[in-house]
């Protein structure tokens, strides 16, 4: 693996989260090294009230109400609440304060799959329940894809641009790569960037149900990524942010670098809006830029996140597509399906996974994917090494991981995480 010298190379020095591990990276990270399963029963009224099918979800760790101000939680839909706070923890870990970056040069980059949604379904039960004058002032601002990236924006005295790039369940990832292009580009010195989102709500479960992409596994309460007999994803909600840095500008802060984005590759299917390519053309391609970005070759992999959904199509074309990059040295890499802990967070979900997986490469150890066991054993036919139950350690020197993340609409997005 070749290690960019370059000044434009791009470090990573922040990582903020809120899920259903934890409220923040450190609690998250030993959840998912514990193996905590963070998916728990849906206990609200409306599943029973529907008859939805599904009956588990990940639910946020905690509500956002014990962390923000009441204007914050009156102004800003659930995603954009997520997403500010995961930012906040971000920044305050890369060791940046108002006074350390230019705002000028510095941009965000938040992402949702559904932004505000509950804010616009919430805000038509009003106008049909109450009327049209009973709508709150801010329902477009809150409801609104880039609300997210304008709040973070705001918060930090980000003007070097607030971006929110659509691209589904691959929305944080393609984000992250935005934020990649922003500074390879020179247009700014620090991205905040990742992904976020809040859909746990009656028609979101009913839709996706509708189209039989939720697990309605009776036996536990979980995801199954690869696993022999898997039946669809589970839905989850919060957000995954990392501060993106130029080299030569965290080098002149002195601050602390805790891996290097060393390559991004972003393709689409133009195949089929929620199917993806069964013979995985635009995922493979997505990997292979980024390790040419990156300057590896495919043994210099030993980590990978995939995006493994628990979907039969979906986990079936991504081993095979990954095993078809990394070829003699797919057994080498250990494989950490983290939605076996942490539910799908659509949007969100690429932002929380690039921030394991840069824990993963900088504590050099593999989070466990949980499920893999008696109850739902690995699918024969998926040839991967994957780490299961605990965590797997990973080489000293330096190493390179793989995270990937997909969406509906044929969008492949990969990135290259390498250690600093």
């Amino acid at each position: 693996m070749t290690r960019s010298t370059n000044a434009n190379s791009v470090v990573i020095t922040g990582l903020g989260t809120f899920n259903p591990l934890g409220t923040n990276v450190s609690d998250t990270w030993a959840a998912a090294l514990a193996g905590r399963n963070g998916v728990r029963p849906l206990d609200f009224e409306w599943v029973a009230a529907f008859d939805l099918a599904p009956r588990f979800a990940g639910i946020a760790a905690a509500e956002p109400a014990q962390f923000l101000t009441k204007p914050e939680l009156n102004n800003l839909d659930r995603a954009s609440q997520f997403a500010l706070l995961a930012a906040r923890e971000a920044f305050v870990m890369a060791g940046l304060a108002a006074d350390s970056v230019a705002p000028e040069r510095l941009a965000v980059v938040i992402s949702s799959a559904l932004g505000g949604i509950t804010t616009t379904l919430g805000a038509w039960d009003t106008m049909q329940d109450r009327g049209a004058r009973r709508l709150l002032p801010g329902t477009i601002p809150m409801l609104m894809p880039n609300a997210a990236a304008a709040a973070v924006s705001k918060d930090l005295h980000a003007r070097a641009g607030a971006h929110a790039p659509s691209a589904a369940c691959a929305a944080g990832a393609e984000a992250i790569a935005v934020g990649f292009d922003l500074i390879r580009s020179g247009r700014a010195d620090v991205v905040v960037a990742g992904g976020t989102e809040a859909p746990i709500h009656p028609l979101v479960v009913g839709a996706f149900a509708a189209a039989r992409a939720l697990s309605v596994w009776p036996n536990a309460t979980g995801s199954r990524p690869f696993a022999l007999g898997r039946d669809g994803f589970v839905l989850a909600e919060g957000a995954g942010v990392v501060v993106l840095e130029s080299a030569a500008h965290a080098h002149a802060r002195g601050g602390r670098v805790l891996a290097r984005l060393a390559g991004v590759g972003v393709t689409a299917d133009a195949y089929h809006m929620t199917a993806p390519d069964p013979d995985g053309r635009g995922q493979i391609a997505a990997m292979r830029v980024a390790l040419e970005q990156a300057g590896a070759q495919p043994g210099d992999v030993v980590h990978v996140n995939p995006h493994a959904t628990s979907t039969p199509v979906g986990d079936a074309v991504e081993a095979a597509s990954i095993a078809s990059v990394l070829g003699n040295s797919t057994c080498q890499a250990l494989v950490s399906a983290t939605k076996s802990l942490t539910g799908h967070l659509l949007g969100g979900a690429g932002g929380l996974e690039a921030v394991l997986t840069v824990l993963a490469v900088a504590h050099r150890t593999a989070p466990p994917t949980i499920h893999l066991t008696h109850l739902a054993e690995q699918d024969p036919d998926i040839a991967l090494r994957i780490q299961k139950e605990t965590p797997g350690v990973l080489p000293e020197g330096d190493i390179l991981a793989l995270t990937n993340s997909f969406g509906f609409g044929g969008h492949n997005v990969a990135l290259a995480i390498a250690s600093a």
